[in-house]
């Protein structure tokens, strides 16, 4: 008996010390903690540890998710080249855009999927970026421009059984649309373009996995289809183009639609279909309205990550544009993509990495502001 306990006691003994050591231990500097400067004892040097960085973008079938995780890909290969290795980019998905937008305003996030009728939004307090909307926009800190991508154009499309009710958009009025899932930056071009043409949106909620049971079996009358630099699907759409396999037709708007929408301040282009889509949607061409797309930060983002993420992205846009078609017209003309991104929303704030990137470059405007 003795023997048993003097053997309890002497393991509790042990288990007292092992604790002791663990608080010790835990009570020192934690590995970011910054390390005194030998040149100047009393200024603490750079931060050790890495700095991560969280890229919010749609859902993991959106095209936004699968370029984004491209570029994720290439900053975290380049950056130590550019920063000694210090960023970590990360990449989150969230249900849709405007979900990935609000999170990284509210602090959870710090580069976040959006485009020019999302800034326009944001600033303007409109909709779902209203204080009624979202009331987490007390506290907010708004998106400034940083870096802009790709250009996207949104049309309507509806089932061939269909397709002899629908000869202009505004057959559409008060119908049951895919108009994209909702909070996505195509919905909102939808919903703004609806508006110039003063027609109803009425938009039918939708597992996007679905749209070509849900086009077949009448549910919806139509669905929005979107191709980003009148190249490339999105996912689910290339999905349900397959599986619908020439049942698909797109429709366009009509002369008088059309400068109602050009009046309306909606540039509308011409898409040759037979680049995007692979099967018949009952036209060679048919007409979109583009929005352009960003991956937007807050003020606070480190400028030295913003100036070098865009060095980056113009020194391998030719790389970029070999793994994804919509890169091209990055390629193409790289400053005048972030130009063009600027201009439509001029009154918004411009981060200081990219002002800074833009003034090496020639291109920056006196007239726009730099965020603080």
């Amino acid at each position: 008996m003795r023997g048993s306990k003097n053997w309890k006691v002497l393991l509790c003994l042990l288990l007292a010390s092992f604790m002791i050591l663990a608080l010790v231990a835990g009570c020192g500097p934690a590995d970011d903690a910054a390390p005194v400067d030998p040149d100047d004892p009393d200024e603490p040097a750079a931060p050790t540890g890495r700095i991560s960085i969280r890229w919010n973008t749609a859902d993991v079938g959106s095209y936004g998710y699968s370029v984004a995780s491209l570029m994720v890909e290439l900053l975290n290969r380049e950056l130590p080249n550019k920063l000694e290795g210090t960023y970590t980019v990360t990449i989150h998905p969230f249900p849709a855009t405007g979900a990935g937008m609000k999170a990284a305003m509210e602090g959870d996030g710090d580069i976040a999927y959006t485009a020019d009728v999302g800034m326009t939004q944001v600033y303007a307090e409109e909709a779902a970026y209203s204080l009624e909307e979202w009331p987490g926009r007390a506290d907010a800190e708004l998106l400034v421009h940083s870096f802009y991508a790709y250009p996207m154009e949104t049309s309507l499309a509806v089932h061939k059984d269909n397709a002899a009710n629908f000869q202009s958009w505004s057959d559409f009025d008060g119908e049951p649309v895919f108009f994209t899932p909702a909070g996505f930056m195509n919905w909102l071009n939808m919903g703004r373009i609806f508006r110039a043409l003063d027609i109803e949106f009425n938009h039918t909620e939708i597992d996007s996995g679905m749209v070509a049971d849900a086009l077949r079996d009448g549910s919806i009358v139509g669905a929005a289809i979107y191709t980003t630099a009148g190249l490339s699907l999105p996912t689910y759409l290339r999905e349900a183009e397959m599986r619908l396999a020439d049942e698909l037709v797109a429709i366009s708007p009509t002369d008088e639609e059309v400068a109602m929408l050009e009046a309306a301040g909606l540039a509308v282009l011409d898409i040759d279909a037979t680049v995007p889509f692979s099967t018949d949607v009952g036209t060679d061409v048919y007409k979109a309205v583009p929005i352009l797309f960003a991956y937007n930060v807050m003020a606070h983002t480190p400028a030295e990550f913003v100036k070098a993420k865009l060095e980056i992205f113009e020194e391998n846009a030719e790389q970029l544009a070999q793994w994804e078609p919509g890169f091209g017209p990055l390629a193409a003309d790289f400053v005048g993509m972030q130009v063009s991104g600027i201009r439509a929303n001029p009154d918004i704030p411009v981060h200081p990495g990219m002002a800074e990137f833009l003034e090496e470059r020639g291109a920056w405007d006196d007239s726009w502001i730099i965020s603080e």
